[in-house]
């Protein structure tokens, strides 16, 4: 299935997105997700499978001083 991650397109099978996270490296605690326009509680990555034309914007924490 195809979905769009930060503006690209991606093939992936379904998947939930707390796998999908996992499966690009990133840990699911340190991000923030928008699935199609809305916050995703990070309670809710387990269970919400993505789904064909989803779009995903992940946003990652940067630390700094």
């Amino acid at each position: 299935m195809n979905i769009t991650v930060n503006g690209e397109a991606a093939a992936i099978e379904q998947l939930s997105v707390q796998n999908y996270l996992e499966s690009l490296g990133i840990d699911p605690r340190r991000v923030a997700v928008e699935l199609n326009r809305e916050i995703l509680p990070k309670a809710d990555y387990p269970g919400t499978l993505l789904k064909d034309g989803d779009a995903l914007e992940i946003v990652q924490f940067v630390g700094g001083g």
